[in-house]
């Protein structure tokens, strides 16, 4: 796994956790097989996928990840779009230029507003109480009380990775994703912001 949270993370203690952490201990339990977790970037690990190390790489991977010619990906099994959003009591600017907008820093979303010319405001996590526009994945508009204003930053199409010509294998795990409803992503998605933040 790379680490990509919400959807993987590697806790201080080592553990494992995350939306995508989830998803692949449940597709463990339906195989009757054991998890063994390899922490590494997504170079390395899809390096090793395509030596066939490792059956399954996940860590919020886009269907646009340039890693084709060293592993098949899945179909998307969920699309999240990345959104300014407002808190109750602010108002939803119709333009982002010149606007402050509160964002996680050291983000591509930093860049993104800076490309819509608004004033990125750096914060550690975004809480919903910054009392301007803030940037946030769409599954938490509703744990954090926002509505969306209409300027959307980025859109995902997730897929996790597999060994090049497991045909069989990719079959098992996009069985096992296209079950998955688009609300049950997201509150998984959002569970683990929840637990992160208690961290």
């Amino acid at each position: 796994m790379s680490e990509a949270p919400p959807w993987t993370r590697v806790t201080d203690e080592g553990a494992v956790t995350g939306a995508e952490a989830e998803l692949v201990r449940r597709l463990a339990r339906r195989l009757d097989a054991r998890v063994e977790w390899f922490p590494g970037s997504e170079s390395e690990l899809m390096a090793a996928l395509h030596g066939r190390v490792l059956d399954l790489v996940v860590g919020g991977l886009d269907a646009k990840a340039p890693w084709t010619t060293q592993a098949a990906l899945t179909r998307s099994y969920v699309t999240m779009r990345t959104v300014v959003a407002v808190p109750t009591g602010v108002s939803a600017p119709g333009e982002l230029s010149g606007v402050r907008v509160a964002v996680r820093g050291g983000t591509p979303e930093v860049a993104a507003l800076r490309g819509e010319d608004a004033l990125p405001v750096p914060v550690t996590e975004v809480s919903g109480r910054e009392g301007l526009p803030v940037v946030v994945g769409q599954w938490r508009l509703a744990e954090l009380g926002l509505r969306e204003t209409g300027h959307e930053l980025a859109v995902h199409d997730h897929v996790w990775a597999v060994p090049p010509g497991e045909n069989g294998w990719q079959v098992e795990v996009e069985r096992f994703l296209l079950a998955l409803s688009h609300p049950e992503v997201e509150q998984l998605l959002a569970d683990a912001e929840r637990a992160e933040a208690t961290a």
